[in-house]
């Protein structure tokens, strides 16, 4: 959002995202400037004032800590060890938050996290959500079909689609998968998305995040996670002779490169496409403008 910040946490855990700024004499407190964490703390590379995850300035090594010295801070939300921190216009305070983190964790590898940074926009990204089109069209999905309609809830947005899909696994045999992807999006920069493989019995996550940067370009991270595979309905190619522990890790990273393949075709367009508020729609971009119609809460001239 064209700031600098600073993330870090204490000896208990506890996470502070702030403003890179000091609010002494407005020294850069990244540890590219000499910024660094002394027992918990955060210390200003200028004058050694030190503040906790709080954001308050609470030592100095020169005089009492000024009352009035603090970071400025945003409230955070963690999910599985991502960390998400709200940024309101003119510091707005969190008018929704996102999922608590309750995902059950039982037979589920490790994050994958791969982040590509381009010209873009948080809403043009998540809009490929609803844009079953160009899931046939540019990335080749077969037998893409609603499941139910588009569902919104404020600043909940659901949908749910099949598709097939053909690639190569471990380069030994082409298979093809048959895919039910529920989606779930809040606010324009967070989309989760479950994903279950019918023809294998796979169970993967994954999660869709949009960070501006500086008005043009964004930060885009796919979080992927695949579940154990213990009992396949049919054999895995390349896969099946791996210990059972070793099978989701690998799938997940397999999986890693298919998505960012995906993004990388978008990416061609995300980054030279052109808004177009009144589009020219056909029968088949029938939630185009449901979807625009839920991002408009979140401008900041929207009356509902």
């Amino acid at each position: 959002m064209g700031e600098r910040i600073v993330i870090w946490c204490d000896e208990d855990g506890h996470i502070c995202v702030a403003g890179a700024s000091c609010p002494h004499l407005g020294a850069d407190l990244g540890p590219d400037a000499g910024g660094r964490v002394c027992g918990g703390r955060l210390v200003c590379p200028f004058h050694g004032f030190e503040f906790n995850a709080a954001g308050q300035c609470v030592a100095t090594p020169f005089a009492p800590a000024p009352r009035t010295a603090r970071l400025q801070v945003f409230e955070t939300q963690e999910i599985l060890g991502l960390i998400f921190a709200w940024w309101g216009i003119d510091g707005e305070p969190p008018r929704w938050h996102l999922p608590a983190d309750n995902l059950d964790q039982d037979g589920w590898c490790d994050l994958h996290v791969q982040t590509l940074r381009f010209p873009g926009h948080p809403q043009e990204v998540a809009e490929n959500s609803v844009d079953l089109a160009h899931l046939q069209y540019v990335h080749g999905y077969g037998n893409v079909n609603r499941v139910d309609e588009l569902s919104v809830e404020g600043h909940f947005l659901e949908n749910c689609f099949d598709f097939k899909r053909t690639r190569k696994i471990a380069g030994l045999a082409t298979l093809t998968f048959d895919v039910s992807a529920r989606t779930q999006i809040f606010g324009l920069g967070y989309s989760f998305v479950e994903i279950r493989e019918r023809s294998i019995g796979m169970d993967m996550r994954l999660w869709v995040l949009a960070t501006p940067v500086d008005g043009t370009l964004i930060d885009l991270s796919l979080v992927g996670q695949t579940r154990e595979i213990r009992n396949p309905k049919r054999p895995i190619a390349g896969l099946r002779f791996l210990p059972t522990r070793l099978r989701a890790p690998i799938l997940n990273r397999f999986m890693a490169l298919q998505q960012r393949r995906d993004v990388e075709q978008d990416m061609v367009i995300w980054s030279r496409k052109k808004y177009s508020p009144r589009p020219r729609l056909c029968a088949s971009d029938v939630d185009i403008m449901a979807y625009r119609a839920y991002c408009a809460q979140f401008y900041p001239d929207y009356q509902a």
